[in-house]
């Protein structure tokens, strides 16, 4: 990582590349996979296998309320069938919460973060306008709380404005979309660690993904911009910069967005069916999706 880089300058297209190329697949055991999953399985798991490096699968699991094993069982079965085979052992995040929580000490200990004893419902009422579809952007009500009573329960803020002026521009790299100039400032005081949960997901990816080595992210376009964050975390915390390849998304017969909540045709439904998982894998590397299928326009 070059020196401007890990300080927060721009990510510039052609850097150093660190070696080996290391991708990773992240599914969160909280549903079964569709097919959407495997188009960012097969991507990740290509992109290293062209590159001679290495292939990782990473369980988030740290949701304890929504994680099941059998989720975690279909996973590893979905991957096999599909021929997806990871380099070394699966990385489990809820043995991993030291690592978290000393990264949210640092921030904290930098008057990064603020605690927020809030409900969803509260912020909700109370929330300046988001983007369609977004969480509503929180409005800073316990930003300024004067002597907060930690014995409550609460949630952990990053205090977005002073986080980015202590962190100074930003840039990250795209492989469709090129340099893009981050704006975190954007998306609000996100949560960091939420009240039923030692990390939220920013936290998590960006820290499991400098710890594990990671130099490639391939994942869906719906998290374009939280890239945003993890790069404005890579900056506070002196992580590298992965490069990331964010792939469209999928709809299906009805022409809504394939996604877990909207009871997506899932991967053990094909397996289990009989379907040829190596044949999908390969029909996804040629751009080719089943009936039905279709990217997200």
């Amino acid at each position: 990582m070059t020196a401007q880089a890990q300080a927060g300058g721009q990510v510039s297209p052609d850097m150093a590349r660190p070696e080996p190329v290391v991708s990773r697949f992240a599914p969160s055991p909280t549903g079964r996979l569709h097919l959407g999953h495997a188009v960012s399985a097969v991507r990740a798991h290509d992109l290293a296998r062209a590159a001679g490096g290495r292939f990782l699968l990473r369980i988030e699991d740290i949701d304890g309320s929504r994680s099941r094993p059998e989720h975690v069982s279909a996973i590893l079965a979905d991957l096999d069938w599909l021929g997806l085979d990871p380099d070394g052992p699966v990385v489990f995040q809820s043995a991993r919460l030291p690592l978290y929580a000393d990264a949210l000490d640092r921030l904290r200990d930098a008057g990064l973060v603020y605690p927020c004893f809030c409900t969803r419902a509260e912020v909700a009422a109370a929330s300046l306008s988001a983007p369609h579809g977004a969480e509503p952007l929180y409005p800073g009500t316990c930003r300024h709380l004067s002597s907060p009573d930690l014995s409550r329960p609460h949630s952990w803020r990053i205090a977005m404005a002073r986080a980015v002026a202590v962190a100074g521009p930003l840039g990250w790299h795209d492989a469709a979309a090129g340099h893009v100039r981050a704006d975190p400032l954007a998306q609000g005081d996100v949560i960091l660690a939420r009240k039923d949960a030692p990390a939220s997901y920013h936290l998590a990816v960006t820290v499991d993904d400098a710890a594990q080595g990671i130099s490639d992210v391939v994942r869906g376009q719906d998290l374009f911009r939280a890239t945003d964050i993890h790069r404005l975390l890579q900056a506070l915390l002196g992580l590298p910069t992965p490069h990331y390849h964010h792939h469209p998304l999928l709809t299906g017969a009805d022409g809504q967005r394939l996604a877990k909540r909207n009871g997506a045709p899932t991967l053990e439904a094909m397996r289990l069916g009989g379907g040829d998982g190596r044949a999908l894998a390969a029909d996804l590397r040629a751009g080719r999706l089943p009936a039905g299928f279709a990217p997200l326009a």
